[in-house]
């Protein structure tokens, strides 16, 4: 367990005294991500996309692949309750996004089950997307799109068929805030693609205009 994430209600500037970050992928002392580090970070650039999987996405952007550092970042977030990551990491979706543009009116996230959330504590997707909102001044609602089943994860391996069966009706929205909105869908990881357009399916159907999702990384 990261020793910094497990010391509540102290602030950066202490924590930072008592335990000076360190990155994650060379140990050198300022940062969890140093410059030299970032750059090494394999670039996801563009996908050809499943279109018969991704029917209800109006596009669908990762910054990294999922591999190397960029893997090992999204584990110390999702597993190791290394939250003060989401700040670099969503840093890097923002600069992302300026050299990438995506319209949107409102962020939302890819929710966690319920059960899932009282196990981890936190989505790690919510915390990027709460970082994200605050760069690029967009507003967040990360509780009007609710996951209705606690889905077995998405895997490669998986048919296409199986993927958009493994999440279908999977989510539901609550209220009217998405009416009209062209909606930007946060998660950490794209294995697939089936889970965001199926959280896209339950947004167009609360009203939507568009949807669109950007990853911190994709699989493939």
């Amino acid at each position: 367990m990261n020793v910094r994430a497990g010391v509540a209600g102290v602030s950066d500037f202490v924590l930072d005294l008592l335990f000076p970050r360190k990155c994650i992928g060379c140990g050198a002392e300022g940062d969890f991500l140093c410059p030299s580090c970032r750059k090494s970070m394999p670039k996801a650039g563009p996908a050809a996309q499943d279109r018969a999987l991704l029917t209800s996405l109006d596009g669908l952007q990762s910054v990294f692949l999922y591999q190397g550092l960029a893997r090992h970042a999204v584990h110390y977030l999702k597993y190791g309750n290394t939250k003060a990551l989401a700040k670099p990491l969503a840093r890097l979706m923002a600069d992302h996004l300026e050299s990438n543009p995506m319209p949107a009116d409102i962020l939302t996230v890819v929710p966690m089950h319920s059960k899932r959330l009282r196990k981890r504590g936190y989505n790690q997707a919510e915390l990027l997307a709460r970082e994200l909102s605050r760069l690029v001044q967009l507003p967040l609602t990360g509780e009007s799109l609710i996951r209705l089943r606690d889905t077995p994860s998405q895997v490669s391996t998986m048919t296409a068929r199986d993927r958009r069966r493994n999440v279908e009706g999977a989510f539901r929205c609550r209220g009217h805030v998405f009416h009209g909105k062209e909606v930007l869908l946060i998660d950490d990881v794209c294995t697939t693609g089936a889970t965001l357009n199926a959280c896209a399916a339950a947004l167009k159907g609360a009203g939507a205009r568009a949807v669109r999702g950007l990853t911190f990384s994709r699989e493939y």
